[in-house]
Parts: C-alpha cells; structure tokens; sequence
C-alpha cells in the first residue's frame, strides 16, 4: 500500500437554444489525492461497497484503488499492453475494465489480483472504451476507433459486437434508460443513439446542429437525454418522446469544452468544462433550468475531467485528472 496527501432511424429535432439567466453561486468542496505513480494516466473512478475508490491508470497499465480515509493506494499489475480506459464495479465486487489497446474486457478478483480475460472476437472490436453495466449484470460498451457498440453476456463471457450505421462516428460516452436501454455519443458525428436490447437495432437521432460533437451523456429520471457539445460549449436536453431539444450556454461557452458529466441523486447535471484552467465542475438544475455551481479545480488545475460518476453515499462527485489525482467533490 501506499498514501499521498489529499491534494437506425434519423429522427428529425425541433430545437430551442436560452442563454443562462442566474447567477451560479452554490460551490463544492474539492479534495484532491496525488497518485503515487507519476504521469500515469489515472481516471474514471468507481467506488465499491466498502468506499474504495477504484480507477485505471491508463498510461501506466495498471487498475488500483485509494482509500480515502487514509489516503493510502493499491495496485494490481494487469497484462503488459492492455492499457485500460476505463473500469465499473459489479454487484459481486469484481472490477470490469476495458483494455483499450488489447482488444480486451477484464475481469479482476480484488481477493486474489488475478484477472481473467475475455478477448474480443477475432480481436474485434480493437479498443473497448466506456463500460456500463445492466440490470441482468451484463455488460454494454464503446470502441471508439473501431466504430464499434459491443455487449458482454457476463456469465459466459460471450461478446457481440455492433458497427456503428454511421461510418466513423465514434461511439464514446454510454449510458442506461430506464428501460435498461443504452445511450450512446458519437462523437465525431452530430448524433446521438441508443440500442435496443431486445432487437439490437441502432436508431441514431441527430443533433440540432450540424457541427455538435458530444462526448459524454446521461439520462434523468424523467427519461430525459442530457449530453454536453463538446464543440459548441452548451448543454443540450433531447426528449426521446417527443423528439424536441432545448439547449443552453455554459458559462464559459465556446472556450468550454464540456467532457465528463454526472448526475446526482436529486436529478442535477454536473459538468466539467475542461477548456479552462483549471478545469471547472459546473452544477446545472433541470428544475429551475439554471446554472446553480461553478466550482474551479483549483489545486491540480486538473488539465481534462474526462469521466465522472457520482456516489450517493458520499454525495459526491468523484474523478480522475490529467494532473495525476483523484479528485472528490462534495456537492451542496
């Protein structure tokens, strides 16, 4: 162990842009933990049952784990090249990550460090980016590069994988409805889309403007799709239902560059705008349609926010930096 201080279908979109009306004055509390090992890439963290905060580092090839308590790490040494992009916590505590350059998914045993591998077929798709997982324990996820939406039957290790309808669209950023339906960017195309279990049929909805690239997205309970432009520097809500879209300006706007987003358990939107030094964690409220928080990453800078997630239990946020922390931040 070691510590370190806390430092296909296209669906048409009517569209409605509101600039930001109110002043945005709630801030977070940040605390920050350097990871001991340098310029490794540490990011996307989930935390387990016991408040371990367990994350990938990506640059460094390794999955780990901080306890915040005592600011002490661990680390689990995975098979050379893997380089994991992200991680997720099952229900039995076993840790999930992507090996973003092996063509694999991972399944690591925290009792024993061992991991076991399922390899993609004939090694497609090539780079497992964003994992999620379902309601029956089964795995969804992204390959970005090679264009990919891909399902893991976690039992059996059986994989099927889907092309993208649009050629080099990118699937990234991916999350579940309440239907247990995954939602999914696409980020080097103006669309958005989800996929239907039953089915396995792709229905892409464009975005309102031709020049939107969004990264990372949520859903709220009210079924509603949020996602970030990471281009536009707004913040964009999508009705399935209806097929309307109203957007709105983050403050910092086009200098934004909106990445990783979360939502709380009171149905607010959390984004970090990485386009400015340091980065910002920017609270929206869907209720009153405003900007309530702007909170500067002060200590690291943070250099990109890329993922997220929240944690009921500490009423946190909870993230890695390109500044080699992990960061926590706890909301009003």
């Amino acid at each position: 162990m070691r510590s370190a201080l806390p430092v296909l279908a296209v669906l048409s979109i009517p569209f409605v842009a509101e600039a930001q009306s109110r002043p945005a004055t709630a801030t977070v509390q940040i605390t920050e933990w350097t990871v001991p090992w340098e310029k490794s890439g540490p990011r996307d963290p989930y935390l387990d049952k016991s408040g371990r905060v367990w994350f990938v580092g990506q640059r460094g090839n390794y999955i780990a784990y901080l306890e915040p308590g005592s600011g002490e790490f661990k680390r689990f040494e995975i098979a050379e090249g893997t380089h994991p992009h992200n991680l997720i916590v099952g229900t039995d505590g076993a840790i999930w990550y992507a090996g973003n350059r092996n063509a694999t998914i991972g399944r690591l045993d925290p009792a024993t460090g061992k991991s076991t591998i399922i390899r993609m077929p004939n090694g497609t798709p090539r780079d497992p980016h964003t994992l999620v997982m379902d309601k029956s324990g089964n795995i969804w996820f992204t390959a970005q590069q090679a264009n990919f939406v891909g399902h893991v039957v976690t039992k059996t290790g059986e994989v099927h994988a889907f092309p993208s309808s649009t050629t080099n669209s990118r699937p990234y950023g991916i999350v579940l409805d309440a239907q247990n339906r995954p939602w999914f960017t696409q980020f080097n195309s103006n669309k958005i889309a989800m996929i239907d279990p039953a089915t396995m049929k792709i229905t892409e909805h464009p975005m309102p403007n031709a020049d939107s690239r969004a990264r990372r997205i949520e859903v709220t309970p009210d079924g509603l799709i949020w996602y970030a432009d990471y281009i536009r520097g707004t913040l964009v809500r999508y009705d399935p239902t209806t097929k309307a879209a109203k957007e709105w300006a983050m403050p910092s706007a086009k200098m934004s560059l909106p990445y990783a987003m979360a939502l709380d358990d009171r149905g607010r939107v959390w984004i970090a705008e990485t386009g400015v030094q340091p980065n910002r964690l920017v609270g929206f409220d869907p209720k009153t349609e405003s900007f309530f928080s702007i909170t500067p990453v002060a200590k690291s800078g943070a250099g990109s926010i890329r993922h997220m997630v929240y944690h009921q239990g500490t009423k946190s946020l909870w993230f890695g930096t390109d500044a080699n922390t992990i960061g926590r931040a706890v909301i009003p």
